[in-house]
């Protein structure tokens, strides 16, 4: 694979991108699973997928569209997921979490019907779904690297009140920060790294590259700023092994990249396990 890296760009494009969302991917999963908003992946990527089966439906009903890159779609109706999410958890105050599966399932049905409208899936969707090294093209990694940029500056910046927010959302809004409006740029930003993640990860399974490398970091770091470190550290792993995986077995990189992370974690947590065992055993002694 390293000598076809510098032979073929798709290649280059691919990796790049894939170390790009390795990076951004976990450090946002950081502050996801810590207000335990896990789940929020899953709407947005769901919604993304219906803005890629409207892009889609548009290129075969529509000429003038036919030149479009579905991403940039899947984009919008990724923000706006997250931009409602957003107003539903205001409008159920006490029910927040009523705001993630009423995304969800709305992002379900409508792509749904769209697929449907599109006369079904096609190779295009499913490389949407689950990932594809040659589906990533220089603009895309591109588009990754601006998201990029964008939220590792957002987060140094704002990085004090996404920490205070993750912990006590009610002591952060009495010490003067701007919850809402921090939110709402926190999401907006879960919701790109999501729609930009889709043609390496797989709409299915990005969630996944938010989350699995987040609980294995949380088994052995012993601060936040360990634990960022640690996902970061495993979402790049599963990322590159999945990828080198992916070439030689020639199946789609996000099931490589997924089972990847999920191996992380089993041998974190028997770590982990076997750690304390030798302690109490230390201890006993």
């Amino acid at each position: 694979m390293i000598e076809s890296f510098f032979q073929y760009e798709f290649l280059q494009n691919a990796a790049i991108t894939g170390i790009l969302i390795g990076l951004i991917a976990p450090l946002l999963g950081v502050f996801i699973v810590v207000r335990r908003l896990s789940l929020i992946a899953d709407a947005l990527s769901h919604i993304t997928l219906t803005g890629i089966a409207a892009s889609l439906l548009l290129e075969k009903r529509v000429t003038a569209v036919q030149d479009w890159n579905p991403v940039y779609m899947g984009m919008v109706f990724s923000v706006a997921g997250a931009i409602l999410i957003e107003r539903l958890r205001k409008l159920y105050k006490h029910y927040e979490e009523l705001a993630i599966p009423i995304i969800l399932s709305g992002g379900i049905g409508l792509g749904v019907i769209l697929i449907s409208l599109a006369d079904g899936f096609n190779t295009d969707l499913f490389s949407y779904l689950f990932g594809s090294v040659t589906a990533v093209d220089r603009t895309s990694m591109w588009t990754v690297l601006s998201i990029t940029i964008a939220v590792i500056v957002i987060v140094i910046l704002f990085y004090k009140e996404l920490f205070v927010l993750s912990f006590d959302e009610e002591h952060a809004a009495t010490s003067g920060v701007n919850a809402r409006w921090i939110h709402l740029l926190f999401i907006v930003m879960v919701a790109l790294v999501i729609a930009s993640s889709m043609q390496v990860v797989g709409i299915l399974l990005v969630s996944a590259l938010m989350t699995l490398p987040v609980a294995a970091a949380l088994r052995l770091s012993k601060s936040f700023k360990q634990t960022i470190g640690l996902s970061i550290a495993f979402g790049e792993t599963s990322v590159l092994v999945g990828l080198f995986s992916s070439y030689h077995l020639s199946v789609p990189p996000g099931g490589t990249i997924v089972m990847t992370a999920i191996l992380l974690l089993i041998m974190t947590i028997l770590y982990k396990k076997m750690s304390q065992q030798l302690w109490i055993k230390g201890e006993a002694s």
